[in-house]
């Protein structure tokens, strides 16, 4: 079995990278190798399934965490069988010692039964592996949902053979050596005397079966790969970064097991009028000084559309109102988040000689401390800081 890179160096992370940091370097990674910017490039088909294959373990708390604690073999149990001896079984695996395999000797002591390993039928349905892909949505498409279509791509069963590997008209044969189980009994002669264990078999390589005659179109894997366009439901509320899922879209399933999931990014882009904030939206409204000070009823953007406020008399510059259930509604949920409005002043520019002695007349008729109290408090604390 060929040697495997590291799941951290693949992600191009370190080992004590957050669920975010990987998250963000997967994205920047699938984005990178995707077969759809890359049309017939081998290599980049398979970084690309070795980038989804790191970020399924890392991504998942139990496999992360068998993963730094055993390598390639506490996710990939096949992974190193096969090996002579001395080699190790992945990444923190048994060495081998005097001829005979240490990871063998546990397995004969605490595995599924004395002496031999549980056996799992290689022709058993297995579920087919998730896929990755990511969409672009405008801040209003994320805020309320919306259709979008997405191109990716994923196996399909093979419309030759329907699935079975061997060419129309043929079939598959079980193994003789190991009787479609997919594993042989091998003994060992150890200082613990005679130990047995089960090994895959080198004949049919695990599967069980022998196709004689393979499919042409999928050269006996029973799937192929395929680019597919569908039209999603986008939910509600989904934010920057988010995963929402569409069921039996990902890889078709083995021995007639079912498919996978197809699992979407969602990449938002920033709006120039909206900020969010977890379910709640920020927006900032300018108004005029004479607003402020007599208070007026104003317009207000949501993202359901235009609504009247009215702003009080006195209101001072950043103050923030709450427009309660304007905000994100909760992904799947009934609730909503709140929008809140915060107030900047717009200082006028450009005065005409008349416009500024009003304003100076104003000035006269106000400059006193019941109208600028800040100020009062401002000059009372330069005086004290000084005077003392």
């Amino acid at each position: 079995m060929p040697e495997k890179r590291d799941y951290y160096e693949v992600l191009g992370v370190s080992k004590g990278a957050s669920d975010d940091e990987i998250k963000k370097a997967y994205r920047k990674k699938a984005k990178q190798y995707h077969p759809d910017l890359h049309p017939g490039d081998q290599k980049a088909e398979e970084a690309f399934k070795e980038v989804n294959e790191a970020y399924e373990v890392l991504s998942n708390a139990d496999k992360k965490a068998r993963y730094d604690q055993f390598g390639h073999a506490g996710v990939d149990p096949s992974y190193g069988a096969g090996a002579g001896a001395g080699a190790g079984a992945g990444a923190g695996g048994f060495g081998g010692f005097g001829g005979f395999d240490m990871g063998d000797i546990f397995d004969s002591f605490f595995g599924g039964g004395f002496g031999t390993r549980r056996q799992q039928n290689p022709n058993a349905p297995m579920r087919g592996a998730s896929v990755h892909t990511n969409v672009n949505l405008s801040f209003f498409e994320a805020a309320k949902g919306c259709k979008k279509r997405i191109t990716f791509t994923h196996y399909e069963r093979c419309p030759d053979c329907s699935g079975t590997g061997a060419q129309p008209g043929t079939s598959a044969t079980t193994c003789p050596d190991c009787h479609g189980t997919g594993q042989v009994v091998v003994q060992q002669r150890t200082p613990f005397g005679v130990m047995q264990s089960a090994r895959t078999c080198q004949k049919c390589a695990g599967k069980g079966k022998i196709i004689e005659k393979p499919c042409r179109k999928c050269n006996g894997g029973g799937r192929v790969r395929v680019s597919k366009t569908i039209e999603v439901n986008v939910p509600a509320g989904i934010d920057d970064g988010q995963v929402f899922a569409v069921s039996g879209q990902g890889d078709a399933g083995l021995n007639g097991g079912p498919a996978g999931d197809l699992n979407i990014t969602a990449s938002v882009r920033p709006d120039p009028l909206f900020e969010r904030d977890g379910y709640d939206v920020l927006v900032e409204v300018p108004i005029t000084f004479s607003q402020a000070v007599l208070g007026a009823e104003v317009v207000v953007p949501t993202i359901d559309g235009k609504v009247k406020y009215t702003v009080p008399e006195g209101t001072q510059p950043g103050t923030t109102f709450r427009l309660k259930n304007r905000g994100i509604p909760y992904v799947n949920g009934r609730s909503r988040g709140d929008q809140y409005v915060k107030v900047t002043i717009e200082v006028p520019k450009n005065l005409n000689n008349s416009q500024k002695q009003a304003l100076k007349d104003f000035d006269n008729l106000t400059n006193d401390e019941k109208n600028y109290e800040k100020r009062k408090g401002f000059f009372k604390r330069i005086k004290d800081a000084f005077d003392n």
